[in-house]
């Protein structure tokens, strides 16, 4: 049985994300939220099957929904998933310029 994403997870996540990964969570909202324009983002919670993120875009804040590509096992699944995918979206923005 896989580990709950419990509150308590989410916010330990969401608060190490947004205090040391303010521009890999922009990344995401440019990437996977399909928000090119975002100036900065927030990760507000995180769930076994996504994370919503509140972006800034246009001097608008703008609630987004990322969906993973699998359902989570747990919190470490979460930390390999979410460095895989910044780099991902590292590479994709590289390709883009």
């Amino acid at each position: 049985m896989s580990e709950q994403f419990s509150p308590e997870i989410s916010d330990r996540i969401c608060k190490h994300m947004n205090e040391d990964h303010a521009e890999a969570i922009a990344l995401y909202a440019k990437v996977y939220g399909e928000a090119s324009s975002t100036t900065s983002a927030t990760m507000e919670s995180i769930d076994a099957e996504g994370m919503n993120l509140t972006a800034q875009i246009n001097g608008n804040s703008i609630p987004l929904r990322i969906n993973f590509d699998h359902v989570l096992a747990d919190a470490e699944d979460a930390h390999h998933t979410l460095i895989a995918m910044v780099k991902q979206a590292r590479m994709m923005k590289k390709d883009e310029g």
